[in-house]
C-alpha cells in the first residue's frame, strides 16, 4: 500500500464500505444501529487523515448531520406516515386505485404510477411523492394480488428521473445556474432525456425484474397485509368518493408547488408580491404535509367506525412506524455525510479532471463516482458542476446537454449510503436485498439511459 493512498479518502470510503456491509449484511444489526456505527466509524478514520477533523468530531458531525436530515424529512415522514395509514385504512387508497384502473385498465395500472411520480416529482420533492404514492402501489399490490415489484419500480422510476432532470427541482436548477444555461432550454432538454430514461427504468426493467421476483406484502407504514388485503375486497359503496380520496395528495401537490407557480407568475404580475409570505408558509413542505396529513386522518375518522380514541391510537401507531423510517433516513444520510467530510467527491473529482475523454462523459463520470462515495445525488452534481462549468465555453453542443450529463451520473446508483435508498426500503417494506435489486437498479438505469440519451441527442440536435 502506498503512502499516496494511505492518506486519500479512497481510505475513508473502502473502510466505510466494509462496516457498512459487515454491520448491516453480515452482523445484521438494525439499520439504524449499523449505519450510526458505520458513521462513526468513519469519523474516526477521517479524524486520522484530515487535518481539520478532531476525533470528537467523530460524534459531534454524525449527530449534526443526523439532526440535520431529520430537520429536513421529519415532519414530513411522520405525515407521510397518516396520510398513508389513514389512506389504506379509510379506503381511500383503494378508492384511488379502483379510478385509476378504469381509466388505464387493471393490466395497466403501473402506467398510471409511472406518469403520476414522473408529472408530480417536476413540482413537488421526490420523497413528498414516494410518501404519496407509496400507499397506492401497495393497494394496487394487495388488489391485483401481484406485480408489486413493477408497482414500486414505477413509482421510483417515474420521480427519480424527473428529480435529476426537469427544473425546477433543486438539482438540475442549482447545476444550470453555475453551467449557466436558460431555464426554459434545460426544462425542454431535461424532458426529453427524462422520457426514454424514465421509460427504461420503469416500464422495461420494472416489466423485466417483476418477471423474476416476487416481493410479497409485508407490514408498512402501520398498517398490516391483513388490513391492506381486506380493504382490497371492499364493495365500492363503503369507499370515499374520489374527490375526498384524493385530496390530501392533491392538497399537499397544490400547495407544495404554490411557492414555483408564484417564483414563475412574480416577474410577470408583481402585485402577486403581497401574498409570497403566504404562499412561502403554506408552500413550505412541513406545513403542506402536515394540513394534508389532516385531511387524510379527517376521512379515515369519518369512514371507519372506529371511536374517537381508538382513532388516536391508530394513528400513534402510525407515526411509531414512520417515526422509524425517519430516525433509518436521517442516519443513512449522516453515513454518507461523514464519507463526505473525508474529502472524498473534490478528491475524485480533481482524480479524473485531466482523463481526456469527451466533457460530457467526463462530467457524467466524474458525477457518477462522486455519488457512488458519498451519497448524495444534489451533492454529486453540485461539486461535479463547480468543476465543469468553467470549461462550458469548450463545448460545441448547447450546455444544456452538460446539465442532463451531470444528472445522469448524479443518480446512478444509490445504495447503503443514500438516504433514498433506505426510505424505498422501508416505506416500501422491502429487504436490503430487494432494495438492491429494484431501487438500486433502477437508479443505474436512469444513470446509463440518461447519459446515452445525452449523447445521442446532441449528437444529432447540438442547439449549439
Amino acid at each position: 500500500m502506498t503512502v499516496e493512498f494511505v492518506h486519500s479518502p479512497l481510505l475513508t470510503f473502502v473502510v466505510g464500505l466494509i462496516l457498512v456491509v459487515l454491520f448491516l449484511v453480515v452482523w445484521d444489526l438494525p439499520a439504524f444501529v449499523g449505519l450510526g456505527l458505520a458513521a462513526f466509524s468513519v469519523g474516526i478514520v477521517n479524524s486520522v487523515f484530515v487535518s481539520d477533523f478532531a476525533l470528537v468530531d467523530a460524534a459531534t458531525r454524525t449527530a449534526a448531520a443526523f439532526g440535520n436530515g431529520m430537520e429536513g424529512i421529519g415532519i414530513p415522514i411522520l405525515m407521510a406516515a397518516i396520510i398513508g395509514k389513514s389512506m389504506l385504512e379509510s379506503g381511500s387508497a383503494q378508492r384511488i386505485v379502483r379510478t385509476f384502473q378504469s381509466f388505464v385498465g387493471r393490466e395497466n395500472s403501473e402506467f398510471a404510477l409511472w406518469g403520476s411520480s414522473t408529472v408530480l416529482s417536476i413540482p413537488v420533492f421526490f420523497d413528498s411523492v414516494l410518501f404519496l404514492l407509496a400507499p397506492l402501489a401497495r393497494s394496487m399490490r394487495a388488489r391485483r394480488g401481484k406485480n408489486y415489484a413493477l408497482y414500486l419500480i414505477a413509482v421510483g422510476a417515474g420521480g427519480s428521473a424527473a428529480h435529476v432532470f426537469i427544473p425546477p427541482t433543486p438539482g438540475p436548477l442549482a447545476v444550470a445556474s453555475q453551467v449557466g444555461v436558460d431555464l426554459a432550454m434545460t426544462m425542454a432538454v431535461g424532458v426529453a432525456v427524462a422520457i426514454p430514461s424514465a421509460t427504461m427504468s420503469g416500464l422495461v426493467f420494472g416489466h423485466w425484474a417483476n418477471a423474476r421476483m416476487e416481493i410479497p406484502l409485508r407490514d408498512s407504514m402501520g398498517t398490516t397485509t391483513e388490513e391492506l388485503e381486506e380493504r382490497a375486497q371492499q364493495s365500492s359503496s363503503s369507499l370515499p368518493g374520489t374527490f375526498e380520496a384524493a385530496l390530501p395528495i392533491v392538497l399537499a401537490v397544490v400547495l407544495v408547488s404554490s411557492l414555483t407557480i408564484l417564483n414563475t407568475l412574480e416577474p410577470l404580475y408583481p402585485s402577486l408580491a403581497v401574498v409570497r409570505p403566504g404562499i412561502a408558509f403554506i408552500g413550505d413542505k412541513n406545513v403542506a404535509m402536515t394540513l394534508a396529513g389532516l385531511t387524510a386522518a379527517l376521512t379515515y375518522l369519518r369512514w371507519s367506525d372506529l371511536s374517537r380514541s381508538l382513532w388516536e391510537d391508530e394513528l400513534t401507531e402510525a407515526l411509531k412506524s414512520g417515526g422509524n423510517i425517519a430516525a433509518i433516513t436521517a442516519m443513512g444520510g449522516a453515513f454518507g455525510a461523514l464519507l463526505a467530510a473525508s474529502g472524498i467527491g473534490p478528491y475524485i473529482a480533481d482524480s479524473l479532471r485531466g482523463i481526456g475523454i469527451g466533457l460530457l462523459v467526463t462530467a457524467w463520470l466524474i458525477a457518477a463516482i462522486v455519488r457512488i462515495a458519498q451519497g448524495s445525488a444534489t451533492a454529486a452534481m453540485l461539486t461535479t458542476a463547480g468543476i465543469m462549468a468553467p470549461l462550458t465555453s469548450q463545448l460545441n453542443v448547447h450546455p444544456a446537454y452538460l446539465v442532463m450529463a451531470i444528472g445522469s451520473g448524479g443518480i446512478i446508483c444509490s445504495w447503503y449510503n443514500d438516504s433514498g435508498f433506505w426510505l424505498m426500503k422501508e416505506i416500501g417494506g422491502l429487504t436490503q436485498m430487494e432494495t438492491l435489486k429494484t431501487w438500486t437498479a433502477l437508479t443505474t438505469i436512469i444513470s446509463v439511459t440518461g447519459i446515452a440519451s445525452v449523447l445521442v441527442f446532441s449528437t444529432i440536435v447540438p442547439l449549439a
